[in-house]
């Protein structure tokens, strides 16, 4: 559900996009951080329940992009190691309600998820299993690169032309990470927002955002 005022933001949503696109083109850990206070620059998509975007998500080809649930801190620790959970950052008490509460409240608004990819990650996997049991399955595209920026532009490349051809039936539930997030669709979301967006003319139209 986009903003009644998008008009009204359209210049400062323009130069909000180059300051943006030239923090993501430094590619340093320090830019990634100014990203998040220039992007409620570009907060012109209102995040809603999902019973309000319903309407949104009823269209064949809809795709939901979730930043995994509340997970404190940022990054990972030194020692991290993929497969192992007890190296990663991962949910909190207050992640896993809120990882759950997702789940609950697109199945109640009658959202009909038909496939869950995730990244790799054990805060993305957990994530998705507790919002849409025994529906994920791993992609290495929507994997994080954090620490290495050189993935950011190939990687992200690839996952686009992989959501460009969903066509359903019914929605397609990505849990992934900011970086990710922000790299496909110029949007900085929130721990365990979804981000709705959808094919149009070959690229990912930005067409609502569901709250955390």
């Amino acid at each position: 559900m986009l903003s009644p005022n998008c008009g009204r933001h359209s210049n400062r949503f323009l130069v909000a996009r180059v300051l943006v696109a030239r923090l993501l083109a430094a590619r340093t850990f320090g830019a990634w951080l100014l990203v998040a206070f220039a992007f409620p620059l570009l907060a012109v998509a209102q995040s809603v329940s999902p019973q309000s975007a319903s309407g949104n998500l009823a269209t064949e080809g809809s795709i939901v992009l979730f930043r995994h649930a509340m997970a404190p801190g940022v990054g990972d620790p030194e020692n991290f190691q993929l497969g192992n959970c007890s190296t990663q950052r991962n949910l909190s008490a207050a992640g896993r309600a809120q990882a759950k509460a997702l789940g609950d409240r697109m199945r109640a608004a009658g959202v009909a998820v038909t496939q869950v990819l995730s990244s790799h990650w054990c805060r993305t996997l957990e994530t998705a299993e507790l919002a849409f049991p025994g529906q994920a399955r791993s992609e290495v595209l929507f994997d994080s690169f954090f620490t290495d920026q050189r993935r950011a532009d190939p990687q992200t490349d690839k996952a686009r032309a992989l959501l460009l051809k969903w066509r359903g039936p019914g929605v397609l539930v990505v849990v992934t990470h900011q970086v990710n997030i922000t790299q496909l669709t110029d949007v900085y979301s929130s721990s365990g927002e979804g981000v709705i967006v959808r094919p149009e003319s070959g690229e990912l139209a930005v067409v609502g955002r569901i709250a955390p």
